[in-house]
């Protein structure tokens, strides 16, 4: 899967068969807010959010960032990975 990081638009993208994946952030203070996750219409594949939300928690390990999952859908994504507590700050929990 390619992720490209559209900063301008502040979100992660990913071309589907259906169109644009997205999933949208901000920057606070080097946490990063994921804050919504946007599907073509009529795209209900569970499995290739949770490949882009994988490969999303990488780049965040990789750059060093703090998560603030703000997404309902990403919360629940981390409960179900709690591999990925780690890269919540200190205080938050899930």
């Amino acid at each position: 899967m390619e992720i490209k990081d559209n900063t301008f638009a502040r979100q992660f993208e990913t071309i589907v068969p259906e169109g644009l994946l997205s999933v949208e952030y901000s920057f606070q203070e080097k946490k990063i807010f994921l804050t919504k996750i946007n599907t073509p219409e009529g795209f209900e594949n569970q499995t290739t959010i949770d490949v882009l939300l994988k490969n999303i928690m990488e780049i965040i390990i990789e750059k060093k960032f703090k998560l603030m999952p703000i997404y309902p859908r990403i919360v629940l994504f981390i409960k179900k990975n709690p591999e990925y507590k780690e890269l919540l700050p200190p205080g938050i929990r899930i």
